[in-house]
């Protein structure tokens, strides 16, 4: 049973640094992507960012710059460095790594303020 679970939220104040983890179990086949979305309170789920098996990734416009996202292999981990954090990157942020169908995690909460 594939299980991810995110770790590293938390309260920030604006201009700091987080950095979110995701380790992925129950793997048995190579991962293809994996990525990050968020969703802001009575705001759809938009993608963060996401990083491909030979490491290409990209990134929404909001966070680019800011944000980089990283993956291990071997240890079938993705991971999200946020720098610069405004109050708008407040939300909870979801995980997910691609098999032959995609798995998420339970999110993790992220709240920018002074």
């Amino acid at each position: 049973q594939v299980q991810l679970v995110e770790s590293g939220g938390g309260l920030v104040q604006p201009g700091g640094s987080l950095r979110l983890s995701c380790p992925a179990s129950g793997i048995r086949f190579t991962i293809n992507a994996m990525g990050w979305y968020r969703q802001a309170p009575g705001k759809q789920r938009e993608l963060v960012a996401s990083i491909s098996r030979d490491g290409r990734t990209t990134y929404a416009v909001s966070v680019r710059g800011r944000f980089t996202i990283s993956r291990d292999n071997a240890e079938n981990t993705v991971y999200l460095q946020m720098n610069s954090l405004k109050s708008e990157d407040t939300a909870v942020y979801y995980c997910y790594v691609d098999l032959a169908a995609r798995y998420w995690g339970q999110g993790t909460q992220v709240t920018v303020s002074s």
